[in-house]
């Protein structure tokens, strides 16, 4: 079977596409689109004989990174070379460390304003915002759950944003790239008589999803933007906060793949999950060069090329069937070499310390 057929990806090319501003499912309810992923997942719980084997895809991330795993942790395990393609990070607890103490901790780093801050345990770009100087920072940790652990890490200027999902069966000598979204922010351009507001009902794309963009604008949707000024709609790459996803699963090069191979084994038992960087070009990426990794995500991930409007319904569930099938195996090939997976009430035990979290996370960019 070929790559493309296994992930639900069709033949056709992009300039043969019709280009759509939203797919009729992008923005269905959790429970509508996720329902016969969800079936799919009970049937190889059956078929391999254990409803958690993902959490045993990457033995060394807790519960495989299936929820409620440490973001820091997962970064602290890649050794180098590797290591130095991250983005430069350190991570404070709120209420133990002020601003004062967090600016030293990123000084000790080597990092200084702006810097991201996010959440340590969380997902779909929650909580995550842009820290330009220290009053940002005073009110961030004002609204972050006491006691609870944030990372502050250093802000890659390089425009583009992209997802690379890996994915090797323990017993195979290499792995492959299965997917790559390339993520847009939304920008709207004044003209000098518009609030915002009215820019954003306006737009062809944000008007039809404006619940995504004007509670974060809150503060600002009486704003009249200059003629010709670009306003940015949201500044975390994630495409339930709004931004706008694009397939680039045609994009992988042998020089990409070999790349993100090292980068791989460089993190200890690492078979299936999403390397979301930030990167200077798409010829520099092709090569394996010029980007900077922002973060790890393990077996919780998804292949998020599935997002472009492009993508049919059928491409989109094909996608994860196929990964998560993956998932499936490669946790049953760990667990067959004594690697566990965690048990449901364990498992259970996570995912709702990340739901109340995530809960009292502050808004984000």
């Amino acid at each position: 079977m070929k790559l493309d057929s296994a992930l639900g990806i069709t033949a056709r090319t992009r300039a043969d596409t019709p280009k759509r501003l939203l797919s009729f499912f992008e923005f269905w309810p959790d429970w509508l689109f996720y329902f016969p992923v969800v079936v799919h997942w009970l049937a190889l719980g059956v078929r391999y004989r254990g409803f958690t084997l993902p959490t045993a895809a990457n033995p060394s991330i807790t519960a495989g990174g299936l929820c409620g795993e440490s973001k820091a942790e997962i970064m602290d395990l890649v050794r180098p070379p590797a290591r130095e393609l991250l983005a430069r990070y350190t991570s404070i607890v709120a209420g133990e460390t002020n601003a004062d103490g967090g600016e030293r901790a990123m000084a000790d780093v080597g990092i200084a304003y702006p810097v991201v801050a996010k959440p340590d345990i969380g997902c779909n770009g929650t909580g995550v915002r842009l820290i330009k100087e220290t009053g940002d920072l005073i009110r961030y940790l004002a609204e972050f759950p006491r006691g609870e652990r944030l990372l502050l890490q250093e802000l890659v200027e390089h425009e583009g944003e992209a997802g690379i999902f890996y994915v090797r069966q323990p017993d195979e000598p290499v792995g492959r790239i299965t997917s790559i979204t390339l993520k847009h922010a939304p920008v709207l351009v004044g003209d000098g008589r518009s609030t915002l507001r009215q820019l954003v009902l306006a737009d062809p794309r944000a008007g039809r999803v404006p619940q995504l963009y004007l509670p974060r604008l809150a503060h600002r949707v009486h704003e009249v933007p200059r003629q010709g000024e670009r306003v940015r709609l949201v500044f975390v790459g994630n495409h339930c906060k709004g931004s706008i996803f694009e397939n680039g699963t045609h994009l992988v090069t042998p020089a990409l793949t070999e790349t993100f191979e090292a980068i791989a084994r460089a993190i200890p038992g690492f078979h299936f999950g999403r390397i979301d960087v930030r990167f200077e070009s798409l010829a520099a990426l092709a090569r394996g060069e010029g980007f900077r990794i922002i973060e790890i995500n393990g077996a919780g991930s998804e292949a998020t090329h599935i997002w472009d409007p492009t993508t049919t319904l059928r491409e989109a569930w094909g996608a994860q069937f196929f990964h998560y099938g993956a998932a499936f195996r490669i946790g049953a090939a760990n667990r067959a070499s004594g690697h566990p997976a965690s048990d449901v009430r364990s498992l259970y035990v996570l995912w709702r310390r990340q739901k109340r979290l995530m809960a009292a996370y502050p808004m984000n960019d």
